[in-house]
């Protein structure tokens, strides 16, 4: 098979969350250990860092991601979902994955024949894997794919466990209340191993505290030890200025960044939270190289997707795939906080809770319903149907390009701006 035909084959003839939904779901390790014995276990041939967490997983990834790199270092990643391109799920310094890795991966595994069926993700997890062991960087960034503790991910032994926050998303898989999720998430946690929590939460630092205690592992809540500010940004600068400080001193970290969203400065303090926590007799971390690290996420990582400007003027045109409440909200109150017109191209997944995600998008804002080129996304209609019992006005249209393309039109005339979300695979198609 050539790339194309590889593609197909992985996209069409296997379990895949991102097309489905539940039905790619597995429930325990069983699949993803048979495919890694068969490769020789190469999750045990790399140093890893673990990141979990409702939000913000991907971000504090990238920001890891850039500031090991500015410290001369190869950083491999394994992300997902992708937005553009499949390899960007598997990376080092940014390069993706080689496709004729994929076809000879690919080509192994149909001639493998294990007796097992693994699904989409089990396979591009033993892809990476397999892939980062050849190749050696000084440090894998490993990000979660859902929950944690029976994530396939989960059979790496990380130098250090991230756990960035705790929402109620994906509740079928992972539990109805905040304690439960916590625990599902909190499974990444090893005996021995540090593990850095992003937010203290009430109903789940103890769920963190006992799982760290019950094995003997160093726990950090980053908000905890130290905290964050947004200065004022330095004239005719496009990036934003934050500081850190411990609580009680005087002297703070203070450092540029090309990122930006409403959870920028939680990302970055579980971050560097995570950084400080890496300290080992053959790693310390330096505040030059970090600040350089920060400086340049985006192109230094190939970061998209996540409060992207797609355009900065005439109209102003941003992107973000937030899509549950504790995602939502800030991106709202932001837009909330626009002055001007707002135009929102909105498309979302067929088990989205729309009576809980819908009430939370502003009223003011003009719709346009769209259906991501995937089988789970809901139809626009009934998307339009459910935002109309919520206060949302617009129409449907045919794609989200045609979504985006009429929104900007709009916001061109009357001088204000565009947004596209609702879910990863809608601002996967502007991005």
């Amino acid at each position: 098979m050539n790339y194309q035909e590889t593609l197909h084959y992985l996209f069409t003839q296997l379990p895949m969350f991102q097309r489905t939904g539940n039905s790619a779901m597995k429930k325990d390790l069983t699949n993803i250990k048979v495919l890694l014995k068969a490769l020789g276990n190469p999750e045990q041939k790399f140093r890893s860092i673990h990141v979990a967490g409702t939000n913000g997983k991907g971000t504090t990834s990238h920001l890891l991601a850039a500031a090991l790199q500015a410290h001369g270092l190869r950083v491999g990643m394994y992300t997902s979902p992708h937005y553009r391109d499949f390899r960007e799920r598997i990376k080092i310094n940014a390069e993706f994955i080689p496709e004729q890795e994929i076809i000879a991966f690919v080509a192994w595994l149909r001639e493998a024949k294990l007796e097992i069926e693994p699904s989409f993700f089990e396979i591009t997890v033993a892809m990476a894997f397999d892939y980062f062991a050849r190749q050696q960087p000084d440090w894998v960034i490993v990000e979660v794919g859902l929950g944690g503790r029976l994530d396939s991910t989960n059979v790496i032994t990380p130098e250090l466990s991230v756990i960035t926050n705790i929402g109620l998303d994906h509740t079928e898989f992972l539990g109805e209340t905040l304690p439960l999720i916590a625990f599902e998430k909190g499974g990444i946690i090893k005996p021995g191993i540090p593990v850095v929590v992003g937010e203290t939460h009430a109903e789940t630092a103890q769920v963190f505290i006992d799982l760290a205690r019950s094995g003997r592992s160093q726990l950090l809540f980053a908000d905890r030890v130290y905290r964050i500010k947004q200065e004022e940004t330095p004239p005719g600068s496009i990036h934003r200025h934050f500081s850190i400080r411990m609580p009680t001193a005087e002297k703070a970290f203070h450092f540029l960044t090309d990122l930006d969203g409403p959870h920028l400065a939680k990302n970055l303090l579980t971050a560097y939270t995570a950084l400080i926590a890496l300290v080992n007799d053959d790693f310390t971390p330096h505040g030059n190289s970090i600040k350089h690290g920060w400086k340049r996420v985006a192109k230094e990582t190939f970061y998209i997707g996540r409060w992207q400007v797609l355009r900065e003027r005439s109209p102003l045109c941003i992107a973000d795939s937030a899509h549950n409440a504790e995602g939502l909200v800030p991106v709202m109150e932001r837009l909330e906080a626009y002055d001007g017109p707002l135009h929102i191209v909105l498309g979302v997944v067929k088990e989205k809770d729309l009576t809980k995600a819908l009430p939370l998008f502003p009223q003011r804002a003009v719709y346009y319903f769209v259906k991501a080129e995937i089988p789970r996304a809901l139809p626009a209609d009934q998307l339009r149907y459910a935002g109309a019992e919520s206060g949302l006005k617009g129409k449907t249209y045919v794609s989200v390009k045609a979504g985006y393309k009429a929104a900007q039109e709009a916001a061109k005339s009357d001088g204000g701006m565009v947004f596209v979300g609702g879910s990863i695979f809608t601002v996967a198609e502007v991005v």
